[in-house]
């Protein structure tokens, strides 16, 4: 099982970036996939999740409406995007999921930098 991730970026507030992890070894509708961030210094931060088989979405109160979780199930790939970026978006955005009996697997983790 792996979650690969795009690499990181560098944008400026009021921007937008959109975030990729390529899942392999499962069957990627199967499981949902979470998103979860940590900021410098801070803990992990729960987002939200989609399911892949039907594109079903959960998201966190404090990023709804500026957040938006989607899946292509013909690369096996979910992405977030995440607009109106200001400093406080600043961290290492990680895919997670959870496979039943198998543990739980992470993406390595994507350095999302919003600076002026």
């Amino acid at each position: 099982v792996q979650l690969v991730q795009s690499g990181a970026e560098l944008r400026n507030p009021g921007a937008s970036v959109k975030v990729s992890c390529k899942a392999s070894g499962y069957t990627f509708t199967s499981y949902y996939i979470d998103w979860v961030r940590q900021a410098p210094g801070q803990g992990l931060e729960w987002m939200g999740r989609i399911d892949p088989e039907d594109g079903g979405t959960e998201y966190a109160q404090k990023f709804q409406g500026r957040v938006t979780f989607t899946a292509d199930t013909s690369t096996s790939t979910a992405y977030v995007e995440l607009s109106s970026l200001r400093s406080e978006d600043t961290a290492v955005y990680y895919c997670e999921t959870a496979l039943d009996g198998r543990g739980d697997y992470w993406g390595q983790g994507t350095q999302v930098t919003v600076s002026s």
